[in-house]
């Protein structure tokens, strides 16, 4: 039994539940390593400086984020004169579709990140268990030819952490999905609101 089945079995109704989830929320917000929020933060301004590509990947919510994250980047921001060229891989069904019909679902950001990304590009994977061999392998390929990787991690980070050159890790327990999902998107709302003022105080 995890925190929210937890907090699911002690509240006698929704206005309970809200409550606790929230005050839950909160507590692992407060545990997250800020250290590890501002190297991200100084990994995306060094390929913005380079004109580096950022590209982002994730299953399920997490695919969600990661096209929420590439849009609040290269479009929040509002940087079109010096922009943060960020891009989802998790956006194309076409693309997706192909791959994983053609060679399988674990191959749909290899394949990808094999024709788009290159030296001293980003990599920023997304996962709740830190465990999906598709992200794995895209992590794998991209650590080998000189690509700059951040795993964006919950539960104990799985491989994703070990794996990548960076971590952002979201301490839940295992199958705390919710949470897990809340906070990554509140580190995209941060860092995207972090970039957008920093750009508009060097204009």
């Amino acid at each position: 039994m995890n925190n929210i089945d937890k907090i699911f079995n002690d509240a006698s109704d929704i206005k309970e539940f809200s409550s606790q989830y929230m005050d839950y929320l909160n507590s692992i917000l407060k545990s997250i390593n800020s250290e590890q929020i501002e190297k991200f933060v100084e990994v995306i301004l060094e390929a913005r400086e380079q004109e580096s590509q950022i590209f982002f990947i994730g299953n399920g919510g997490s695919a969600s984020t990661a096209s929420h994250f590439a849009n609040d980047m290269a479009i929040g921001t509002r940087s079109l004169d010096k922009p943060f060229k960020a891009i989802s891989l998790t956006d194309n069904v076409s693309i997706i579709s192909a791959i994983g019909n053609d060679y399988g679902f674990d191959e749909i950001f290899y394949q990808q990140t094999k024709l788009y990304l290159k030296k001293n590009d980003v990599l920023v994977a997304i996962s709740a268990s830190g465990n999906s061999k598709n992200l794995i392998k895209a992590v794998d390929y991209v650590n080998a030819i000189g690509g700059i990787t951040i795993g964006i991690s919950a539960f104990d980070g799985g491989k994703l952490c070990k794996k990548s050159m960076h971590s952002v890790h979201v301490p839940t327990e295992q199958g705390e999905y919710g949470p897990a999902e809340d906070c990554h998107l509140i580190i995209n709302h941060l860092v995207s609101n972090y970039l957008l003022r920093l750009v508009m105080a060097k204009n």
